[in-house]
């Protein structure tokens, strides 16, 4: 009975896998990391006069390469002069022809952001008037194409290459050292060792096309590759193959001398010298992800590293060490199987990663998140809630694993004791069979058996010897039968025990469900932090609400995100200025947290500069009203023109920032 359920159970976790596969295959392309919190002239807008620069504010810094910011006129023919640069914080410029004629332009960018993520788009802005324009931009993105996909599975390769890796060879030096001898468990590491190598290379030559061009021709482009090199998400991936190098190292150690020691104390001192050494390189290869990704950017960047290092080490002992017991469950000879003890030092190790798991997976979703509201509200907090759910799942299964251990623990396998009288009983008589020796039915009509369960002719070993051709050949179909009698052997001993089948059973729907929580976490990686994504709504809903009150009343309102790096030293600083024309103006500023409330800070200033006619910086200190507001009355504007408006934020007596924003006054 229980030797028909395995096939259903095997068949389960094969769907899981095609669901995982779907789950990546179909996933959107790789959200934005970095996003557009304000532009200058913004979206849709129209000026009276030429902008000398078109200037971009994103959510975070970002890479910029001679074309990621470009400007189209009307005819699709590009306006702007140079290079773009950073012009302060976050905001990025590029300049642009004197003299431009009316009509609609459009500004396209395409940049990389701090945790390596490609970001594109485009926006349209007029001068005098909207007009027809034939400049048209892609809006297909570079991750979202044949390369997107090879760049996002090739992640996903890479992750579960160093969960195998890592969690295979410490579920043998944690848990069951007999295994470093076992050739299954052997095979299991060294191709996770493969995958990880393998994916690196794939993703530094993909690197290039991915954050750039998007096309298949540029994967072989070695002068892409050549910048690849220069960047931080390069030299993580060089560094992780550098570490891959001690990896190997480490692993031929572990398979070869490690398992040929004989002498307790020396093995006990390599075993020290192993866990020591694997802990480090494990250690270095899950940084090379933190440095480069999540983790590394937005708040708290220098304790996030570190709690994400610990995240994925935990992962890979629970999951790697999982995979690993699954081989050794499945595949170790009968005649050096698991032993339950094994499999509960394994438990201990897994309930002591899910432990870690939950600390820093609570420590991440608070820093990605921001809100409650973000759970629901933003793609990135509900595959949070996905993953979440997999996990409660997954701690389910290995609680009934738990119970299977407990009782290989306190019974002894009489059954198996069983069937080793029987199978021994068995073998001296001609023409037996493994089924025979069991009990079961001899003429194997029974279809819930296994294949190796079917009738094996007992080999002849009394019948004369011939010679020549005819005499190699028999001899050669006599050592097929004896395999084939001895595997079938094997397997019977294997599951002659019910708890160990049991265990075999949940453990196998662990890994099932645990290839589908990869699967989640990669594209939870890929996808755009819940608390970017909510503070970029509120910048461009803030944006289009300043934007109608000016068209309205003819004042002139500017929104412009600052972060001074200390504590309290982000949030958002509004510029109001009525009428905004040429002579006396009323100036009101406010500061406000980036979730909306007023809060007050040491000081503001502000400074009007028109570049164009070489006037200011004129600058202007605006008295404290309330909580979060200045005002200044008779603010001077000499002429009219596109004057650049310098706001100084000092959150205390060190942190300062300046940020900055064009405007058309007057």
């Amino acid at each position: 009975m229980t030797q028909t359920i395995a096939p259903r159970v095997r068949n389960l976790v094969l769907l899981l896998l095609a669901a995982a596969c779907a789950l990546l295959a179909g996933a959107g392309p790789a959200s934005a990391h970095a996003a557009v919190t304000g532009s200058d002239p913004g979206q849709g807008a129209v000026v009276q006069e030429a902008p000398a620069r078109i200037s971009l504010t994103f959510s975070e810094q970002v890479a910029l390469s001679d074309d990621s910011l470009r400007v189209l006129d009307p005819d699709g023919k590009r306006v702007d002069t140079a290079e773009p640069s950073n012009v302060s914080g976050t905001t990025y410029a590029v300049p642009l022809k004197p003299g431009l004629p009316d009509g609609t332009y459009t500004v396209a960018y395409q940049v990389v952001s701090a945790d390596s993520h490609p970001v594109a788009g485009a926006y349209t802005f007029s001068i005098g008037a909207p007009s027809k324009t034939s400049a048209t931009v892609s809006q297909q993105a570079t991750d979202d194409g044949v390369v997107g996909w090879l760049y996002g599975f090739g992640r996903y390769v890479s992750y579960a290459g160093f969960i195998v890796m890592a969690g295979g060879a410490a579920f043998v030096l944690a848990c069951w050292r007999r295994g470093s001898g076992v050739r299954p468990v052997q095979r299991f590491v060294v191709s996770g060792w493969l995958a990880l190598t393998a994916a690196t290379l794939a993703l530094l030559l993909l690197r290039g096309s991915y954050t750039g061009s998007g096309k298949v021709a540029d994967i072989v482009d070695l002068s892409l590759l050549g910048q690849v090199l220069e960047t931080k998400t390069g030299a993580a991936l060089v560094s992780r193959l550098l570490l891959l190098a001690a990896a190997a190292l480490f692993i031929s150690v572990l398979f070869g001398a490690y398992d040929k020691r004989e002498d307790a104390q020396e093995k006990h001192d390599l075993t020290f010298g192993l866990a020591i050494g694997g802990v480090v390189v494990a250690a270095g290869l899950a940084a090379s992800w933190a440095m480069s990704e999540h983790a590394s950017v937005g708040l708290q960047a220098s304790l996030s590293m570190p709690v994400d290092v610990i995240h994925l080490l935990a992962v890979a002992a629970w999951l790697g060490g999982l995979g690993a017991l699954l081989v050794a469950l499945y595949r170790a000879p009968a005649d050096a199987p698991v032993d339950a003890s094994a499999v509960r030092r394994f438990s201990r190790v897994a309930f002591g990663s899910v432990l870690a798991l939950i600390a820093t997976g609570t420590y991440q979703s608070w820093r990605q998140l921001g809100s409650w509201s973000a759970f629901t509200d933003t793609r990135y907090g509900q595959l949070l809630l996905a993953k979440i759910a997999l996990v409660v799942v997954l701690v389910g299964v290995a609680g009934i694993s738990r119970r299977w251990t407990g009782r290989l623990m306190e019974a002894v396998p009489a059954s198996a004791e069983r069937e080793k009288t029987r199978v021994g009983a068995g073998a001296g008589s001609s023409g037996d069979t493994v089924a025979d020796a069991s009990g079961d039915d001899p003429t194997g009509t029974n279809t819930d058996r296994d294949a190796d369960e079917q009738p094996v002719p007992e080999p002849d070993d009394t019948e004369p010897a011939d010679t020549g051709p005819a005499d190699a050949e028999r001899a050669a179909q006599l050592a097929r039968q004896r395999a084939a009698r001895d595997t079938a052997r094997q397997k019977r001993l294997r599951d002659a025990d019910p708890n160990r089948f049991g265990l075999r059973r949940s453990v196998l729907a662990e890994a099932g469900i645990a290839v589908v929580l990869l699967a989640v976490t990669t594209v939870l990686t890929q996808t755009e932090p819940g608390r970017t994504e909510q503070e970029a709504k509120a910048a461009a809903s803030s944006s289009a609400s300043a934007s109608a009150d000016a068209g309205a009343s003819g004042a002139l309102t500017l929104n412009m995100p600052f972060d001074t790096g200390g504590e309290d030293g982000k949030g958002v600083v509004t510029v109001d200025l009525d009428p905004a024309r040429v002579g006396d103006n009323e100036m009101h500023v406010y500061v406000e947290r980036p979730n909306g409330r007023a809060f007050d800070i040491p000081e503001v200033k502000v400074d009007f500069t028109l570049k164009a006619k070489d006037i200011g910086p004129l600058p202007v200190g605006p008295d404290h009203i309330a909580t979060g507001h200045w005002s200044a009355n008779g603010v001077q504007i000499p002429m009219a023109g596109d004057w650049q408006v310098d706001v100084t934020v000092r959150t205390s007596d060190i942190d300062e920032v300046t940020v900055s924003k064009n405007a058309q006054i007057g």
